[in-house]
């Protein structure tokens, strides 16, 4: 271990001690255990870290190709378990990059705004909401989550202004697991990102991001897993593969300690995806990629970057293309708007329920009232979702955008 290293790991162990101090035990040799017990933990954690950068490093000079795949998937496993292990919180617990801020949730969905220091996320939230959060030219001006609420199209949106975070903020630097773990309890991540800065801050964020298990605009792998008791390895599939086999699904099982298993493969996925399935805790969120301060760029350069895809490009302070960023927020949300009506009475426009896309009838009568499920008979459906209009459909039957429902109860 480094000089450096070990010196600011004697250091926070020595705040440690000095808290536990302070505390008021009166045995001399409580503080020395756990004087010890905090060395022993950051040698655990540096330990990790020193193996996970040997690992990248083998991986990166690795080559890919047919004779390397088992090689490379037994070092994905490695890696994956190790990145676990460094993101559980001390003592044990449950993954995911410890607890987030303490945010109650509000409104019909949540989006989370993520990005690095100064890159607007405090001026958006102003520009978009009814609240304020603190905007000055110097870095970390936030230093805690602001939320707000966006009211768009009849829906409360809460929008989280979370504090920038700092690369490596996935190995505990800055308050980054905080604001990690608060992204994962979005159901939209906002990537706030500096247009003048080009394609840098992207890829470290979707590296920060993907180094705690959070998958951005990916669809959750079509592999069935199970872990049994005895039998040996199951290994199926239902199309033609070209970057999984058994031989490499075997070592990647094998490196978590499991021997008994069965794995169905529906789709052509790679070593990556079977690991994420293996370790059961990844969060599968659409994103958005916002480029601010696109008033300091050329025509070309804005072009280039307003082209790729899942993109948005805005200036918070010139307000510029604002109503484009709240139509695609819209539109990654996937929310959909009903309405209710009564026999004899015009449909009652002025108060939208909100559900996700794909919802139906039944959770509509949930939502009106608990026990209305049971006293349903019927409904009435005017709107897209129907073959004419209107049309009396059942409790699964799903409802699209602006449809209107009428419930009739036994």
């Amino acid at each position: 271990m480094s000089k450096s290293v070990s010196s600011c790991m004697e250091l926070e162990a020595e705040k440690e001690y000095a808290s536990v101090r302070s505390s008021g035990f009166p045995e001399q040799h409580t503080w020395k255990m756990s004087f010890t017990a905090v060395v022993n933990f950051f040698e655990s954690k540096m330990g990790i870290l020193e193996k996970i950068k040997d690992i990248e490093a083998e991986i990166s000079r690795t080559q890919k190709n047919k004779a390397t795949e088992y090689h490379l998937g037994l070092l994905k496993a490695k890696l994956a378990r190790y990145r676990s292990q460094l993101i559980e919180p001390a003592g044990g617990g449950k993954k995911g990059g410890g607890d987030g801020f303490e945010v109650t949730k509000y409104g019909d969905a949540r989006v989370a705004m993520i990005g690095f220091p100064s890159v607007g996320k405090s001026t958006l939230l102003t520009r978009l909401t009814e609240s304020e959060s603190v905007v000055a030219a110097y870095e970390f001006t936030t230093l805690t989550c602001v939320p707000g609420t966006i009211k768009y199209k009849g829906a409360k949106i809460q929008l989280l202004d979370l504090p920038g975070i700092i690369e490596g903020a996935s190995e505990g630097k800055g308050r980054g697991r905080q604001v990690i773990a608060t992204g994962r309890t979005a159901d939209l991540i906002l990537m706030m990102l500096d247009a003048t800065k080009g394609e840098v801050q992207k890829r470290l964020l979707t590296e920060e991001l993907e180094s705690v298990g959070i998958r951005l605009n990916k669809e959750k792998p079509n592999i069935y897993f199970k872990v049994k008791s005895g039998g040996g390895l199951s290994f199926n599939s239902t199309v033609p593969l070209r970057h999984l086999n058994e031989r490499v699904v075997r070592s990647v099982l094998h490196e978590y300690k499991i021997f008994n298993a069965e794995v169905l493969v529906r789709e052509d996925c790679t070593v990556d995806d079977f690991i994420d399935v293996v370790e059961g805790n990844r969060s599968y969120l659409p994103c958005l990629y916002v480029y601010n301060k696109i008033d300091q760029l050329s025509l070309e350069e804005l072009e280039q970057i307003a082209d790729q895809p899942h993109t948005v490009v805005v200036s918070c302070n010139a307000d510029l293309n604002l109503d484009m960023l709240l139509r695609m927020i819209w539109k990654y949300l996937a929310l959909v708007r009903v309405y209710t009506k009564r026999r004899g009475r015009p449909p009652d426009f002025g108060d939208a329920i909100v559900l996700r896309k794909g919802s139906s009838v039944e959770t509509v009568c949930r939502m009106i009232h608990k026990e209305l499920v049971s006293q349903f008979k019927s409904a009435l459906v005017w709107g897209t979702s129907t073959k004419h209009t209107p049309q009396k459909v059942g409790l699964a039957h799903n409802l699209e955008d602006e449809d209107v429902v009428m419930i009739a109860k036994k």
